[in-house]
């Protein structure tokens, strides 16, 4: 387990957290949450060793692996798929010695690498890697692509993936979804809630984290304390934190009040001189409280537009994409675009990452010209775009106050000031030079910059990327209150239900209405993962039955029956075991619910805890060598269904 005993952790004059205590058990997954710059990502640095404490203790295993997402990937030409497998490190330093036991010609050292490497399921690491960068969005056609030909935000998908396949005792996650689309940030919070290891993840996303879990570390005034259960859970009993303290700190004001009322009045009257000093003494004596507050640093909002014309903005019979000058070829990502925005349109994109919604919102907001089709734009409409090159494209040697100046020079320096103080940059915040701000700090001077155009329609890519958790309620609540229209790509679940009305699907080069939630897209990706592999298979037994065997549709039809008949048996068995696992599944995740109540951890509950361990333990086993089973089953049936032979 993971223990702090009254931990001080400073950053050069920076006091980030004082005296605090805690204890992380094994195979417990925690969220790591605070204000940005509260000390989240020195915590980080602590677990790995690159920071010492500055006062108390933070120990660990000392057998723990941990593994964490690298911040930089090196220009190789390694493909990618080979990338991901080095995050097995056991597994790469066997298959050096398993090398050289075969030059040597020892082949008692072969055999015993060997059962190593199985034992550690090494001959199935490229298949996994395969299915984590599959679930991370790579296609199959990427993987043995060199690492050098991916851009920067999918190296490090790259770099999450070395670090899930790693087998580790202990994985730390510093904002993990910040370069993922909705898909692949679904299929991480699975993975993240079949993961058997310890878990602390810093996130911004509180849908991720009341996903995935069980605990909340929340630092806060330089403190860190341990909570139990998901975010919500955590902000009801922070709610109820704050209520009691504000209810203990009125009462001692009043309570303040009237002793220093007393005081003044009788100071000076030798006959209650005594009682006066008697209760000057006890005011002194009262306890330090201060007032309860949530201490959200932004209260911006969306000012109403001047007007709002209908219709706002609309694309007819389009074909979105991009023109290659050099010999005038097109790209067409998206045929037959037709959508209309008016004042109160609230609308998500869906769709699987490289569709086509960032290339729709670029056409909207003009950032790039119709291949074909009609744009029609309201006269005067002020459009708020919003998109992570918008980031790069701030000027770097000004500040916050000369971007804002250099939009509104009217505004003059002290309202200037002002407004971004709404945005959190109060003080010498507001002179920094951009150049020397976070990714974080760059997002809320864009968003500041968009709300100070008054604009009647919101074009918004992935807004909240950087953004933390009071923030991101900020834009919410702003959001919400917005009066004109809104188109939001983003991979915050939470943002998306809060924010939106109606949902489009962006998909096989069409934009269409999508009449369900984000539990129904959810199902679509999984249905439409299904058909493709059933059409790609069903396109190649075709080829390899009708073509090579001369069958006609009745012959092929009565084959498929046969081989439907083959695999009914280990079908049946198949379907039998997943619901055991499923089972199984619920009763892990059951006894984990119990093992995060901190109360189970005391000396009389011992008995309690140990068969709750033990339990858990009987499950994972069976779990894990069941789950085998299942997956070799699965690989009959697909080998009888594609195989006639």
């Amino acid at each position: 387990m993971i223990i702090a005993t009254d931990l001080s952790l400073d950053r050069g004059a920076k006091n980030l957290i004082k005296s605090s205590s805690f204890t992380i058990h094994p195979n417990h997954k925690v969220g790591l949450v605070g204000s940005n710059g509260c000390g989240k990502s020195s915590l980080f640095a602590a677990l790995l060793g690159d920071l010492a404490p500055d006062s108390g203790d933070l120990s660990m295993p000392t057998s723990w692996d941990i593994a964490t997402v690298k911040q930089e990937t090196p220009s190789l030409e390694q493909s990618a798929i080979d990338y991901v497998m080095d995050g097995d490190t056991e597994f790469r330093q066997l298959e050096k010695e398993l090398e050289q036991a075969r030059l040597t010609e020892n082949g008692n050292l072969e055999a015993t690498i060997i059962n190593k490497i199985d034992t550690i399921n090494g001959y199935s690491l490229p298949a996994r890697a395969g299915e984590l960068l599959h679930g991370l969005g790579f296609l199959q056609s990427q993987l043995d692509n060199p690492v050098k030909d991916f851009s920067g935000g999918w190296r490090m998908r790259l770099n999450l993936a070395q670090a899930l396949i790693s087998r580790a005792d202990l994985l730390l996650l510093d904002e993990p979804t910040n370069h993922l689309d909705l898909d692949a940030v679904i299929w991480l919070q699975r993975w993240l809630k079949r993961f058997t290891g310890t878990l602390v993840l810093i996130s911004h996303d509180r849908d991720f984290l009341d996903t995935v879990i069980g605990q909340i570390l929340h630092i806060e005034h330089q403190r860190a304390n341990l909570y139990s259960g998901n975010y919500t859970a955590f902000e009801r009993q922070r709610r109820e934190h704050l209520a009691q303290q504000d209810a203990q700190y009125q009462k001692q004001q009043k309570e303040a009040a009237h002793l220093t009322a007393f005081v003044d009045r009788f100071r000076a009257k030798a006959s209650k001189a005594k009682q006066a000093q008697s209760r000057l003494k006890r005011l002194e004596k009262l306890p330090d409280l201060a007032p309860a507050h949530v201490d959200s640093q932004f209260t911006f909002s969306f000012e109403e537009p001047e007007s709002l014309p209908y219709p706002l903005l609309s694309l007819t019979e389009s074909q979105c994409g991009y023109a290659k000058s050099a010999k005038g070829e097109q790209t067409i990502i998206l045929d037959d675009v037709g959508l209309t925005l008016v004042p109160g349109s609230r609308i998500g994109l869906l769709g699987r990452n490289g569709a086509g919604k960032s290339t729709l919102i670029k056409s909207l907001a003009g950032e790039i010209a119709l291949l074909n089709g009609e744009r029609y734009c309201a006269q005067e409409l002020k459009v708020g775009y919003f998109s992570q090159h918008q980031l790069e494209q701030l000027h770097a040697p000004s500040s916050p106050v000369d971007h804002i100046l250099r939009a509104k020079p009217e505004l003059g320096e002290p309202q200037a000031r002002t407004f971004l103080g709404k945005f959190g940059f109060s003080g010498d915040q507001a002179l920094s030079q951009v150049a020397t701000m976070s990714g974080g700090e760059k997002a809320r001077l864009v968003l500041a910059l968009i709300v100070l155009e008054k604009p009647q329609l919101l074009l918004l890519d992935e807004p909240t990327n950087h953004l933390d958790l009071e923030m991101r309620q900020a834009l919410v609540m702003a959001l919400q209150d917005f009066g004109g229209a809104i188109i939001l790509i983003a991979h915050d679940r939470f943002l998306l239900e809060s924010c939106v009305d109606e949902f489009y699907l962006v998909a096989n080069g069409r934009v269409s209405d999508f009449s369900g939630d984000i539990d129904d897209y959810q199902q679509w990706l999984n249905d439409d993962k299904k058909q493709t592999v059933k059409s790609v298979k069903a396109e190649q037994q075709g080829s390899d039955i009708g073509n090579d065997k001369g069958l006609d549709k009745k012959q092929l039809r009565q084959q498929q029956a046969e081989l439907r008949k083959k695999a009914a048996p280990l079908r049946k068995e198949a379907d039998k075991l997943e619901k055991k696992i499923n089972q199984w599944q619920a009763e892990i995740t059951a006894i984990e619910v119990l093992l995060s109540d901190t109360e189970l951890y005391q000396a009389e509950r011992k008995t309690e805890l140990t068969d709750l361990l033990k339990k858990q333990a009987e499950l994972k086993s069976d779990l894990e060598e069941n789950e085998m089973v299942w997956l070799e089953l699965a690989e009959e049936i697909e080998e009888i269904m594609s195989d006639p032979e």
